[in-house]
């Protein structure tokens, strides 16, 4: 019987992944990701933090040759590519489909002002019952910035689209979003079940720069012959599938159904569930968007908890502080000779762009209590991973308050959840399970474009062939003395967001 393929693209802030994998057996046979060193984040001005565009496509051409190398040709039996992006990101297009400005990317904060004013002028409740959230720094706001400081680039817009769009555009040559992709950008508005005209009427934003509405599973284009030349791939292949990052991350960790928690800790760190109810934050630190499975018959929602530096700070460690010497590998084992609490030293690990959680504060990253005859480098390694996991136990007790309330949470094996330490002290702080499965993101995106070309039957055929690799259960007796060590970080935390 004839093999055949999936190609899945992770489009991350950090690099681009590819991975082929065998639709059959499930493997995934070759993956590569480019650059080797993490993509630059242009800040041009504090709180800023932009990417070309086309830096994630020419990446993700050299990503994509590679693994037609190391799969001997099998590259030419593709079925089905899929898409997944990092979200919230905004791409001007002019009416030749050239970048008009870089992208502003997830983690900028400029907009967070404007944000605040649209939420005012519409109305806190207004904003929560038809949007499910406060516009926010999400990517209208971003919009607005253009439009009133940029304006000559404004009115040269022909469309605004997302980073997967943009990858969807290069594949295919055609220009289109999803209902997700809108509720991401705050563009949908829930109650009607339609564009959110209302808000784009205030913002004076013309619809036409909204593109054709295409479905997250299904043909979205099929690869041109001038992406087939650069990509090496086949001319003609179906574009099935395209998500932002953290829900295609659940759907890749099959958390699909209403209950079901998923979590990722690259750049940014998430907590992501899923309901079958939409329950806004009243509080606005937690995210509600259209979930990939959300229909306007059978709507389904994500529930997405954010914390903007974790990833980022470890990597900063490891390529500034250490100036790259180090492995990650060699850093975790470091870090574990190191005792429980890191001897007192504190790692705040917020110096990524404003924070949703904390009320869409900047706090910035910060080191408490540093004893220089004390702490050594080690210490730091220590101290950074159980900071990391301080915000994400910070995260889920935000969650607690919506009555959402992890029973297990999902990770894939990458980025910080291939630390033993850092899933072990994330399990016992957070007191909660969690189970690592063989897949990510570029993975999950084969499969989903794979179900969205007809190849699978069903999400969960899609996803039959996941296996768990390892668990962490939380001890009792570890969680109370981590909880400890959790409670005095948090009192710091909050003393700092009074101030």
């Amino acid at each position: 019987m004839k093999k055949q393929y999936s190609l899945g693209c992770d489009i991350g802030s950090s690099s681009i992944k590819v991975s082929l994998l065998d639709l059959r057996s499930g493997e995934t046979i070759a993956s590569d990701y480019s650059p080797k060193k993490e993509m630059t984040i242009q800040a041009r001005f504090p709180g800023w933090a932009e990417q070309n565009p086309d830096t994630w496509w020419d990446n993700l051409v050299l990503a994509t040759r590679t693994i037609i190398k190391q799969s001997n040709g099998n590259a030419l039996d593709i079925i089905s590519i899929g898409i997944s992006y990092q979200m919230h990101g905004l791409v001007m297009l002019d009416k030749n489909q050239e970048v008009l400005y870089p992208s502003i990317i997830w983690c900028d904060s400029r907009a967070i002002s404007i944000g605040d004013v649209i939420m005012n002028d519409l109305g806190y409740d207004h904003c929560l019952s038809n949007y499910l959230n406060s516009p926010g720094n999400f990517t209208i706001s971003k919009l607005k910035w253009i439009k009133d400081n940029e304006p000559d680039i404004f009115s040269k817009i022909d469309k605004i689209i997302l980073p997967g769009d943009y990858i969807a555009y290069k594949l295919t040559g055609e220009i289109s979003t999803t209902i997700p992709g809108l509720s991401e950008g705050v563009f949908w508005n829930f109650k009607n079940q339609a564009l959110a005209t209302d808000l784009m009427d205030y913002c004076e934003f013309p619809k036409s720069i909204i593109p054709e509405i295409t479905d997250t599973f299904g043909h979205q284009g099929k690869l041109s012959k001038e992406a087939a030349m650069e990509t090496g791939l086949e001319k003609g292949i179906p574009v099935s599938y395209r998500a932002g990052d953290q829900p295609n991350n659940a759907f890749s960790l099959n958390a699909i159904k209403s209950g079901e928690f998923a979590a990722t800790a690259g750049t940014s760190g998430v907590v992501y569930g899923v309901s079958s109810q939409p329950i806004p934050d009243e509080g606005l630190r937690v995210n509600i968007f259209a979930n990939v499975n959300y229909s306007i018959d059978y709507p389904v929602y994500g529930v997405l908890l954010c914390i903007n530096g974790t990833g980022i700070l470890n990597s900063w460690l490891k390529n500034t502080l250490f100036s790259g010497n180090i492995s990650y590998e060699e850093m975790n084992l470091k870090a574990e000779k190191i005792n429980m609490g890191s001897d007192g030293l504190r790692i705040f690990p917020f110096g990524n762009g404003t924070e949703r959680m904390l009320n869409n504060s900047n706090q910035g990253a910060q080191v408490l209590g540093l004893d220089f005859n004390l702490h050594t480098r080690d210490h730091v390694m220590r101290a950074v991973q159980e900071g990391i996991a301080n915000a994400f136990r910070y995260g889920i007790d935000l969650l607690n308050d919506l009555d959402l309330q992890p029973k297990v949470i999902r990770a894939g094996n990458t980025n910080l959840f291939l630390s033993p330490l850092f899933c072990e002290v994330f399990t016992n702080v957070c007191n909660t399970p969690i189970e690592i499965y063989n897949t990510d993101g570029a993975q999950g995106a084969a499969r989903g474009a794979a179900f969205g070309s007809g190849f699978y039957e069903s999400m969960d055929d899609a996803l039959k062939n996941l296996k768990m690799i390892k668990s962490y259960e939380p001890d009792s007796g570890l969680s109370n003395r981590y909880d400890v060590y959790y409670q005095a970080w948090k009192e710091q935390l909050q003393a700092q967001l009074q101030q």
